[in-house]
């Protein structure tokens, strides 16, 4: 019989709220770690691979030893980018629906600091915040942090690498008597070093999902391509995809603009995000993304964190990405709440070499992609050639005489034949397709 999460210890309002969310069956990380937050004293450091429910791991005992009697802050949570920020605290609205006198602010950098400054003169009792905009309002006195309980890192490896400064602000004006809850994909000798700064000397450590990471609903494949036919090996993936949802990984913002911009002109329903875009963008782009409006996310590593998103089927490494735990990341933005995706990434001759070492590292295996050969690139280009005709909208100021000329012109023809003919014509512009097409033809006649 499964366990669940009244065998953990959580109270019936909450259990309510993960009825209504039909959550039912704790993940092992869940499992693993809500006992020990609730009855246990310790700091915690919990691993475990991205889309196993580490925000309910930690959210749902915090919620429960929340003092709802006290009006002040006992909790802060911080999460390295706005996304992933408002992604905890609607988890947390919805897990403590039952629970509504439990008051949380969310606190994040890219929108205008003086209503969250309003915000915080109410009672608050949790505060979601990226390390930024915390640690600029400590410095403007407009929140007390001095008197918290419980202090989380959510995707620690990443605060600690990109956000760091902040991060050493805010740990300055917190008790050393809080408890503090540490959860992260990877272990890198930053996070290790700031357990050993930052966190009591007896830490429950507590590993989920690790042994199997990437193996776990994740297929891992690469395929090996000359840097002239890196766009339109994409491309020819992405049309195998169609009506899928993905995201695509650069290393650069240059990068992910160019990309984006090339998705555009070929008519692939798809959006970009990375950190120079205001907020403003990135919040309408990841809505449209999240409600399916679109199928495609171009990103920065830093950009994409907090896309929750169960339905995302494969993930693209246009770019091989430089750190082992970057690709730990990337890949489990997909297979995530126990479904299967696909991660696949694009290399060049000399890159094949570093694929031993994220085998070695990550205990993973990959699998060669089989990349289309020159004739079904060649025809790919005439689909998407015709689905920007498709989409092409008239245009009105065209005078009626060459409108006229034109039809006559095509007036004889049906519409099967002149598709024909203009499908001809595009292919003759590409000989590659023409000489296979001929090859054929000799070979039969042989």
């Amino acid at each position: 019989m499964s366990i669940r999460f009244s065998d953990l210890g959580i109270n019936e309002a909450l259990n309510k709220g993960l009825a209504d969310l039909q959550i039912t069956v704790p993940t092992d990380i869940q499992e693993k770690t809500i006992p020990v937050i609730l009855n246990q004293k310790e700091d915690v450091v919990a691993l475990a691979k991205t889309g196993t429910g580490k925000t309910a791991a930690f959210g749902l005992p915090l919620l429960q030893l929340i003092d709802i009697e006290q009006t002040l802050i006992q909790a802060v949570i911080l999460a390295p980018t706005r996304e992933l920020g408002q992604q905890i605290s609607a988890n947390l609205s919805a897990f403590s629906k039952h629970t509504p006198a439990i008051s949380i602010a969310t606190v994040c950098g890219g929108i205008p600091i003086k209503p969250q400054i309003e915000r915080l003169q109410n009672t608050t009792h949790i505060v979601v915040a990226t390390p930024g905009r915390l640690a600029d309002l400590v410095k403007r006195n407009a929140i007390d942090i001095s008197k918290i309980s419980y202090f989380i890192l959510d995707e620690a490896d990443e605060m600690v690498s990109a956000l760091k400064d902040g991060l050493d602000a805010i740990i300055k004006e917190i008790p050393k008597s809080r408890r503090t809850l540490l959860f992260t994909a990877t272990l890198p000798g930053t996070i290790k070093q700031l357990v050993q700064n930052y966190m009591s000397k007896h830490v429950v450590q507590i590993e989920a999902d690790m042994s199997t990471i990437g193996h776990q609903g994740i297929d891992h494949q690469y395929v090996v391509v000359a840097p002239i036919e890196k766009l339109d090996v994409l491309l020819h993936f992405l049309n195998t995809k169609l009506g899928q949802r993905g995201i695509i990984f650069c290393k650069t913002k240059a990068a992910v603009n160019k990309l984006a911009k090339n998705l555009a002109i070929n008519k692939f329903s798809s959006g970009a995000i990375h950190g120079s875009l205001s907020q403003g963008i990135r919040d309408r782009i990841m809505g449209q993304f999240r409600e399916g409006h679109i199928d495609i996310l171009v990103a920065t590593d830093l950009a994409a964190r907090g896309i929750d998103v169960k339905e995302i089927s494969y993930v693209v490494n246009y770019h091989l990405p430089d750190t082992y735990d970057a690709y730990v990341h990337r890949s489990g933005r997909t297979a995530r709440a126990g479904a299967k995706g696909l991660a696949i990434t694009i290399l060049q001759q000399e890159e094949v070499v570093d694929i031993a070492d994220f085998e070695a590292e990550l205990g993973i295996h990959f699998k060669v992609y089989q990349k289309a050969d020159a004739q079904s690139i060649e025809e790919n280009k005439a689909l998407l050639w015709a689905k920007k005709i498709f989409k092409t909208k008239p245009n009105r100021t065209i005078s009626e005489g060459l409108r006229k000329d034109v039809r006559t012109i095509f007036h004889h023809l049906t519409k099967e034949e002149l598709i024909e003919k203009v499908l001809a014509h595009q292919l003759s512009q590409t000989p590659l397709v023409v000489k296979s097409e001929d090859s054929k033809k000799k070979k039969n006649k042989k």
